[in-house]
């Protein structure tokens, strides 16, 4: 395992103004490589490199496959690639997402937890929902240390929460304070403590998760024995997927590779439900055009009866379709976040 220090920022929505307060400040001979991974868009390039090299000292850059870590270069991940660590090198890869994410954060604070140890700084900022919160346990189970963004200054403070339930975080930081933090550990002088808390079964399944960021076949890397069988079907693909248990929180990966934080999980279903409902009701919408349409041609024919009969059953399908359509329109009427509040509190509850 690699000894050199490293810091792996993540983040999501409301993270970029943290981002710049950090880069800010960190000096020019900041003596760490640092990595960088938000959830942008896949269908736009991405703009995060350019305004993270203006923002401060540091070259900031997108990284590419195969670069080596370089201290006092800020390596941002590309849109639609997670981002790795693996042997002094970056690796970018198109594996199946995480957290509905690609980039991940968890693939990236794994990745570095695995090859650095406790060489490794996480830092969580603000976004939704809970990526970052099992990559940030991993690091603290490999020795490394973590900061969160305090959840109060956070514009978006689930990330946040979600590790501070989950995860014994070293320090709670507003943004302005997290650069000085970075470099005073960065600068510190003395051999790094290594502190792996790790058992030889939760090694495995890291090496296996690990497997499969980095594009090797889920199903023969044995993700089906990770952890037992779900009841659930992976929304992504409809593959079959195990509960895995982590620390005292639960998350589920799918034989192909998607993995889901419950949250997450209960995100991507809802989502699917609405697809399923508005598909519904454009079914039920086409077969109204066509009673009505045989019920016109019947008309024209003289045929009284089977024009009322197929009036009467076109009637009956638009009131069906009115009330799909309104099942529809009211699938995220909890889109304020309630429901996933919920449920991401009661899971991380049983850690407490």
């Amino acid at each position: 395992m690699q000894t050199e220090r490293l810091v792996v920022i993540g983040g999501s929505a409301g993270a970029l103004d943290a981002l710049r307060a950090i880069v800010r400040d960190l000096p020019r001979d900041f003596p760490a490589a640092v990595l960088v991974v938000v959830h942008i868009s896949p269908d736009f390039p991405s703009r995060l490199a350019q305004i993270l090299n203006d923002s401060g000292p540091l070259e900031a850059c997108h990284a590419r496959d195969g670069d080596p870590l370089r201290a006092g270069v800020i390596h941002v991940a590309p849109p639609d690639h997670h981002l790795l660590v693996q042997r002094g090198h970056l690796r970018l890869t198109r594996s199946p997402k995480e957290n509905r994410a690609r980039p991940s954060i968890d693939v990236l604070f794994r990745s570095a937890a695995y090859t650095h140890g406790a060489g490794v700084m996480g830092v969580l900022l603000s976004g939704m929902l809970d990526d970052g919160t099992s990559g940030l346990w991993t690091i603290k189970q490999l020795g490394g240390q973590v900061i969160v963004q305090h959840p109060e200054e956070a514009p978006q403070p689930s990330m946040p929460l979600s590790a501070l339930r989950q995860v014994e975080v070293d320090e709670v930081l507003g943004a302005g304070q997290i650069g000085p933090h970075l470099s005073e550990w960065a600068f510190a002088a003395g051999p790094l403590e290594e502190h792996v808390t790790l058992d030889d079964e939760q090694r495995r399944r890291l090496e296996v998760e690990l497997g499969v960021a980095t594009e090797d076949n889920a199903f023969e890397l044995g993700v089906l024995q990770l952890g037992p069988l779900s009841p659930f079907t992976c929304p992504e693909c409809h593959g079959v997927m195990v509960q895995i248990k982590e620390g005292n929180s639960s998350r589920f990966r799918c034989h192909t590779g998607h993995a889901f934080s419950p949250s997450s999980l209960l995100a991507e279903v809802r989502d699917s439900v609405e697809a399923s409902l508005w598909s519904a009701a454009r079914a039920l919408d086409e077969n109204v055009m066509l009673l009505e349409h045989l019920a016109r041609h019947f008309g024209e024919a003289g045929e009284e009866g089977p024009r009322e009969a197929f009036t009467h059953e076109a009637l009956h399908a638009r009131e069906q379709a009115r009330l799909v359509r309104q099942s529809a329109l009211h699938a995220k009427d909890q889109s304020d976040g309630r429901l996933l509040q919920f449920a991401l509190e009661s899971e991380q509850g049983q850690a407490r």
